[in-house]
């Protein structure tokens, strides 16, 4: 009872937020794993990939991993759940999952009992290291063992017999070893098999070795693990795990006695029986992949320049292409004339074709993105240079969140309305991709048609909350925010009314400070939710500023200091050039959020001596 009253007020201590470097480093981790799975490749070739990416384009690898993740990480529900269980999960699969010894429990979900897939069970021992094989049971009526079989084992794995490998597989212990069944180690396999218990034998001596078995339960068969004791075993083991772990493979050519020697992994490089020996030089000839011979040539003739050669080149094995690094160099006579050719060939097929598959999805994202970028454009225009109302200019910037990222949902709308007055308004649509810039192009458009109607603001947000909560029951995850305001020049006034947005800004007087929001919840939150509005005098040398929230939310400083930069920036900007400050604003305020995109507009009020002067110096260019 006090270890669990300690447990539960232990759970009840609020847990450390993460550092700021421990948060970076998970993002990085998450876009490696997300371009790892896409491409299908290893962990740490996609880790390598998005270094090169980073450096290829001088910008920080978070930056890059941020707009991957933007770009890759998509729904359960978004995903192909045809695709192959990966080897990974497999291996977990394997090795954690129970033995069936009895009825398995009914479970909420459906889950199957665990039966070993031998094809599964080969691909874990592919990879396992040491000498390790999977033995199925025959049983007699009383569940005594009358045999076993071998049904998967490792690269490794040899009997004093000889025999090794894939050479195991099909074969029968009692026939083996005839003397097996009689000895005490079948009793130890019973009773592993009997009582899920793992058990271990030895070391006990066999022939001219000495042996150590290490038995367990695995379904319904035998996972046996043995290991040789004597010298020049372990030199053996250790040899042969080197060649594995780098999947390579050495051999020489004594070009004086002709005798040409094959390591053991080698021979399972290029599938080929040892009882057969090397390839000759034909058959070597025959594998190679017609478009690689330039490339051998080329090494042919350094190697006769007595130059170490290293070279990548293609075979076709097995009805498969494989890619073959070979490192060669030679013993040579006096003259330079090869005595003796010694290499390592080391089978590279899967770092080539994770280059190619990361490759290949660095293009797709370039596709992605390029193609983005132009529906970017098509949603949501963007005005070459600034906007002319009667009595007021209008200058609009957008900046997305990275060159991944797919189009965004912010938007902005500056338009006149009949009884000349202006609407302005700028709306922040969550997430990206085409639900949210399907989402935005619906507000942004019915605004425009609902200002036909009306221009108060608070009217106008409310008529857009209605349309939110529609698309909202279609689509949960749906938020979104918006500020929309109408400048009457008569007047020189704005009313103005938000839901749930960043407050706009306002420089007067050469001090910029930030308004006081009316009340206003989030769109798409309260069916019938009200907006009210405020008014603000708009005089002439006032800037206003409308943005969204990628302007002032970092994930390297909080909100609040966010918004005191922007502050100190259209501060400067103002002070810099107090007859122009749209320019400079914009101008400054160029830095992209790499977590959110930024829809910033910026309006002044103008007098008719303040029109942009460009539109009188196009005629005199002309002449």
């Amino acid at each position: 009872m006090p270890r669990a009253y300690a447990e539960a007020v232990s759970s009840l201590r609020p847990v450390p937020a993460p550092t700021a470097a421990e948060a970076e480093r998970a993002i990085v981790e998450r876009a490696v794993g997300l371009l790892a799975g896409r491409a299908r490749c290893r962990v740490a070739e996609a880790h390598r990939h998005l270094l090169r990416m980073a450096a290829d384009q001088r910008r920080d690898p978070l930056e890059v991993a941020n707009g991957v993740i933007r770009m890759l990480d998509v729904s359960e529900s978004a995903t192909d759940r045809s695709q192959p269980v990966s080897v990974p999960q497999l291996v977990t699969a394997a090795l954690t999952a129970p033995a069936a010894a009895g009825p398995v429990k009914p479970k909420p979900a459906a889950v199957r009992r665990f039966e070993p897939w031998l094809a599964m069970v080969q691909r874990v021992l592919d990879v396992t290291p040491g000498m390790c094989g999977y033995l199925t049971a025959e049983r007699d009526g009383t569940g005594r063992i009358l045999d076993l079989v071998w049904a998967a084992v490792t690269p490794e794995a040899s009997t004093p017999d000889g025999l090794r490998g894939a050479q195991l597989i099909g074969r029968r212990i009692s026939t083996q070893f005839p003397s097996a069944p009689d000895s005490g180690r079948w009793e130890v396999y019973q009773g592993v098999l009997d009582t899920g218990c793992p058990d271990a034998i030895g070391p006990f001596r066999f022939g001219d070795a000495v042996y150590t078995v290490r038995a367990h339960r695995l379904g319904h068969g035998l996972l046996l693990n043995w290991t040789r004791h004597d010298e020049a075993g372990r030199e053996s083991n250790r040899v042969a795990g080197t060649e594995r772990l780098g999947n390579l493979g050495w051999g020489e050519w004594d070009l004086v006695s002709g005798e040409i020697f094959w390591s053991e992994h080698l021979y399972r490089i290029y599938e080929r029986d040892p009882r057969l020996g090397p390839l000759s030089r034909s058959e070597s000839d025959a594998l190679a992949v017609p478009e690689d011979a330039p490339l051998i040539r080329a090494a042919l003739e350094a190697f006769d320049r007595a130059t170490q050669v290293d070279v990548t080149t293609r075979v076709r094995i097995g009805g498969r292409v494989k890619h073959l690094r070979t490192v060669a160099d030679a013993v040579r006579d006096t003259a330079g004339r090869p005595l003796r050719i010694y290499g390592i060939v080391q089978d590279v097929t899967e770092r080539e074709n994770d280059a190619r598959r990361l490759a290949e999805v660095e293009r797709r994202l370039a596709d992605e993105h390029e193609l983005a970028g132009r529906l970017q454009r098509i949603i949501l225009p963007l005005p070459d240079g600034p906007i002319e109302f009667p009595g007021l200019k209008v200058a609009v910037r957008y900046l997305p969140a990275g060159r991944e990222t797919l189009v965004g949902g912010d938007w902005y709308q500056a338009t006149r309305l009949r009884d000349g007055s202006v609407l302005l308004a700028v709306g922040d649509v969550a997430g990206h991709g085409t639900p949210a810039a399907t989402t935005m192009a619906q507000l942004r458009h019915a605004l425009r048609a609902l200002a036909v109607t009306t221009g108060d603001p608070g009217v106008l947000l409310g008529q857009l909350n209605r349309l939110t909560c529609e698309l909202e029951r279609e689509n949960p995850e749906l938020s979104a925010t918006a500020v929309v305001a109408r400048f009457d020049p008569n007047r020189q006034e704005i009313l103005w009314a938000q839901a749930g947005h960043p407050p706009p800004l306002l420089s007067r007087d050469g001090r910029t400070t930030t308004l006081d929001r009316p009340a206003g919840p989030m769109l798409g939150v309260v069916d019938d939710a009200v907006y009210p509005t405020a008014r603000l005098p708009f005089r002439i040398g006032d800037v206003l500023l409308l943005y969204t929230d990628g302007l002032v939310e970092h994930r390297r400083r909080g909100m609040d200091d966010g918004l005191a930069q922007a502050i100190r920036t259209v501060d400067e900007a103002v002070a810099a050039s107090p007859q122009q400050p749209l320019a400079q604003i914009l101008a400054r305020l160029r830095q992209a959020n790499p977590d959110d995109d930024t829809c910033i507009l910026a309006a002044r009020p103008v007098t008719g001596e303040t029109r942009d002067l460009r539109h009188h110096l196009m005629p005199l260019r002309a002449r």
